[in-house]
């Protein structure tokens, strides 16, 4: 892809003055130093359009500025980067250590924080990675990426709570599916919304719904009608519990119709996005990920090529890689917590799933499990190591080829290769 201008940005060495901007909901607080640490603003100003531009006017006087700020996305970032400021993303955790570096005691204000990450910013900053905005086409991919995971932890909500109804007052509709994220259970409580409507309703009546849905089976329906013909056994049509709750779950499941419209409409619209994406050869041809984990990948990833200079980076970002920790005789490794977590998230399904399609990647989940290793640890190697070829399909502009991959696992003589099954090793392409 074509470089951004972000990328004619200021490097670090070339600033001359450094920023720390402490944010909130109504208000923000931004401080600046000059080389030597010389406090030159200290600005608290209202997140209104009086004074964002009373905070650009301000900042026009010190030349080549760097802001640090304790977050990497947000309308504030966004309002900065379109000043044309290098924007240092500080995460949390540093921010507060390098707080209390400032104020021993705990105390806490907008100035004092502002004010430790502008001198954080001035010290330390050679060794932190500025922020690079992405293409509008990222970026809207991006959001709607995240708020689709947002909208299918809310139905994972409500579905909860609908099955927590009917436990109460229904418990054969819960025997019936043992799905609930399907349209199809949720009509069956529109369409039944008690014990006692279903008995009515008769075996024909019952037949019919899941023909209806196409959920008849010849190997399940028997079981589903013999659990339809005793709905009524143990329950009280006509106590307040069945009554009650069964309006409950009738409006729990109307909600739930509706939000999954309306992830539809998210999905038919990241779709589209991902389809025009220049990067769509790239991050569909992995295998595993499909429509629905590969759009998610390629927002989190971006288009910035120079984002992550190195497999390790995308790795550390993904919170993949793990944690040293080294002192003396001791050594420990942890999980990597402070990371992107819905990139993390992501890897983690598209790790699994890709088990399916990839001989190579299944032997490696498999040995990492006969290593003792549990099932979320050994797919957080795996996706550790997709992750270090998916930087160099990135870099290069090429898709997933299996027959390629194959061939430099054997070229360079992969232990993986020997934990494959036979059968697998005779299809294994010779090196050239």
């Amino acid at each position: 892809m074509e470089p951004t201008e972000t990328s004619a940005m200021p490097a670090f060495a070339d600033l001359t003055h450094y920023a720390g901007f402490d944010w909130g909901r109504d208000k923000h607080h931004i401080a600046v130093v000059d080389a030597a640490g010389q406090l030159l603003l200290d600005l608290p100003f209202d997140d209104t359009a009086a004074g964002w531009s009373q905070v650009r006017q301000e900042l026009q006087q010190f030349g080549r500025l760097g802001v640090a700020v304790e977050t990497r996305c947000g309308p504030a970032v966004e309002r900065l980067l379109e000043a044309g400021l290098v924007v240092y993303p500080l995460n949390p955790k540093a921010a507060e250590r390098y707080r209390e570096r400032k104020a021993p005691s705990g105390a806490k204000s907008d100035r004092l924080d502002a004010c430790s990450f502008a001198g954080a910013l001035r010290s330390d900053g050679h060794a932190w990675r500025r922020l690079l905005p992405q293409d509008p086409l990222t970026q809207e991919l991006r959001i709607l990426c995240r708020d689709e995971i947002g909208l299918i932890e809310q139905r994972t909500a409500l579905v909860n709570q609908l099955q927590e109804a009917l436990h109460e007052y229904y418990p054969t509709a819960l025997g019936i599916f043992d799905d609930w994220t399907r349209p199809s259970a949720w009509a069956f409580v529109l369409k039944f919304p008690t014990p006692q409507v279903l008995v009515t309703a008769g075996k024909r009546a019952w037949e019919k719904f899941l023909h209806a849905h196409k959920l008849y089976r010849p190997q399940t329906a028997a079981r589903r009608l013999e659990l339809l013909a005793g709905a009524g056994e143990f329950v009280n049509p006509n106590s307040a519990v069945t009554k009650a709750k069964s309006f409950l779950a009738v409006a729990l499941v109307r909600q739930l119709r509706v939000l999954e419209s309306q992830l539809d409409e998210y999905r038919q619209r990241i779709a589209e996005l991902f389809r025009d994406h220049p990067d769509h050869d790239i991050f569909g041809s992995l295998p595993g990920a499909g429509q629905k984990l590969a759009p998610r990948l390629l927002a989190e990833c971006g288009d910035n090529r120079a984002e992550f200079d190195s497999p390790q980076a995308l790795q550390c970002y993904a919170g993949t890689a793990p944690v040293s920790f080294q002192s003396g005789k001791m050594h420990r490794v942890r999980l990597r917590r402070a990371c992107n977590h819905w990139f993390r998230a992501t890897v983690h399904l598209w790790a699994d799933l890709s088990r399916h399609y990839c001989a190579w990647a299944q032997a490696y989940y498999q040995h990492k499990k006969d290593q003792g290793m549990a099932h979320a640890a050994a797919l957080r190697c795996l996706g550790n190591r997709w992750l270090k070829i998916l930087w160099r399909m990135w870099q290069d502009g090429v898709g997933y080829n299996e027959a390629l991959h194959m061939r430099n696992q054997v070229a360079h003589g992969s232990w993986v290769i020997a934990l494959m099954p036979a059968s697998t090793d005779k299809t294994v392409p010779a090196p050239v």
